[in-house]
């Protein structure tokens, strides 16, 4: 075992630009690392599960090959009201297309953070290892942290409905919650080039229109882009003071709503190689006492 208890891993989502940065994931699982603390958002909570469950095949399969599964989605599932992203069977129903072992996953000392946000109040709610208590638990956090607006139906948990977690005040970043949590080493695994900073939404006023419904949806977007880039500007300060080591991909050959399997492949395959390129750097990063 790698002994990275100390250190507090981030996961940025992305949709299927996760395929990516699933390479990476599946090395940490292969090389046996250890983190204390895990924090995802949206298709990082989906990593999340993959890590904490100790399954590298899995890792890989859930931005690849599943994206090819007739149930998965597409434009079709999206008139039929089941989303884009066929959220209900992905998140929920999918266990015999792509396995996910409970038992590991709980069984991982790991802490564990996920985030979604409220659709009708914009409030984030926070999730850790104290909501789990069976499977369908995890499940429907990972769904609801995943719910992008519009192409995917909304989760409803305890009444509330759900939609993207990084909509939520960490803007998709959860390197604030690492340090509440008391963490002061991070790893960071992100889905964007590093010279990639969101701009200010300039059309305000369309997005309210779209979600006339649910005005905090709205405000959420608004208020995205200057929320992510304080949360990545808060990672940077971090690794040029020696606290962080950052994984930016090199480049990024998919969007989030990509289904081909062979491009999603071709993109995995470029994270682990980056990952294999930087391994010597992460060990020494994470056995630094």
């Amino acid at each position: 075992m790698i002994d990275a208890r100390d250190t507090a891993l981030v996961i940025e989502g992305g949709g299927m630009r996760n395929s990516y940065t699933a390479g990476a994931i599946a090395r940490f699982i292969e090389k046996d690392v250890q983190f204390g603390w895990v924090g995802g958002v949206s298709a990082g909570s989906s990593h999340l599960c993959s890590l904490l469950s100790r399954d590298a095949d899995r890792a890989k399969k859930a931005f690849t090959s599943f994206a090819g599964h007739p149930e998965f989605g597409g434009w079709q599932s999206l008139l039929r009201g089941t989303g884009y992203f066929n959220a209900e069977f992905i998140y929920e129903n999918s266990d015999e297309a792509l396995p996910f072992d409970f038992a590991t996953f709980q069984s991982n000392p790991a802490e564990l953070h996920i985030d979604g946000c409220r659709a009708d109040t914009g409030e984030t709610v926070s999730w850790t290892r104290k909501d789990i208590e069976k499977k369908q638990d995890i499940l429907v956090r990972v769904r609801a942290s995943s719910t992008m607006p519009l192409i995917m139906p909304m989760r409803v948990i305890d009444g509330a409905p759900f939609v993207d977690g990084a909509l939520g005040e960490s803007g998709g970043l959860l390197i604030g919650a690492a340090e509440r949590a008391g963490f002061s080493k991070f790893a960071v695994l992100t889905s964007r080039t590093r010279d990639y900073w969101k701009s200010e939404v300039k059309r305000p006023e369309t997005i309210r229109r779209l979600f006339r419904k649910y005005p905090a949806v709205a405000q959420a977007q608004i208020d995205r882009p200057a929320r992510y880039n304080a949360s990545k500007q808060r990672i940077i300060d971090l690794e040029e003071s020696g606290k962080a080591k950052v994984f930016f991909p090199e480049t990024m050959p998919v969007d989030v709503g990509e289904r081909n399997v062979s491009k999603l492949l071709v993109a995995y395959n470029l994270g682990l190689d980056q990952i294999d390129r930087e391994w010597e750097s992460w060990m020494q990063f994470l056995q630094l006492s």
